[in-house]
């Protein structure tokens, strides 16, 4: 009677001979590569204890690994999934606000407007309930305005 053990990694001859031309080519990500020699080991029968020792990786990442090559298939096990973007923080409307803001004349007292106070006068009007004045940097340069 054959015990299986949970998530074993049972590859076909033609996914080693991938995993195989993947580690000694060297051309992927380090990622793929790491991935490939986990599948590879865990393949051998080695332990997540003993792959974690030789490889340099924690035993989490290991079972991560041999959960989706279970789960999803070889494929999905050595590429990493795609990472949702980030949703921007102001529409193209607050955005054209934000550059008429910089063009305008600044507050009295100053010469000219600085990342905080835009960043206040885009809370002060309404625009956001709140920003960092990175986030200004970055829209300021996307648009490819200055602030002087």
């Amino acid at each position: 009677m054959v015990v299986m053990r949970k998530h074993e990694v049972v590859l076909s001859s033609k996914e080693k001979k991938k995993l195989k031309a993947i580690v000694s080519t060297g051309q992927n990500k380090a990622a793929v590569i790491r991935r490939a020699h986990i599948l590879l080991k865990s393949f051998e029968g080695k332990t997540d204890a003993e792959i974690s020792a030789l490889l340099y990786v924690s035993e989490q990442t290991i079972r991560r690994t041999r959960l989706r090559y279970g789960r999803e298939g070889l494929q999905a096990a050595l590429e990493d999934k795609p990472h949702p973007k980030p949703t921007p923080k102001l529409d193209e409307q607050q955005e054209a606000h934000l550059v008429a803001i910089t063009c305008s004349t600044p507050p009295a007292g100053h010469a000219r407007w600085t990342l905080e106070l835009l960043q206040k006068r885009l809370v002060e009007d309404g625009i956001v309930d709140s920003i960092a004045p990175d986030t200004v940097r970055l829209l300021l340069k996307k648009t490819n305005s200055s602030l002087g």
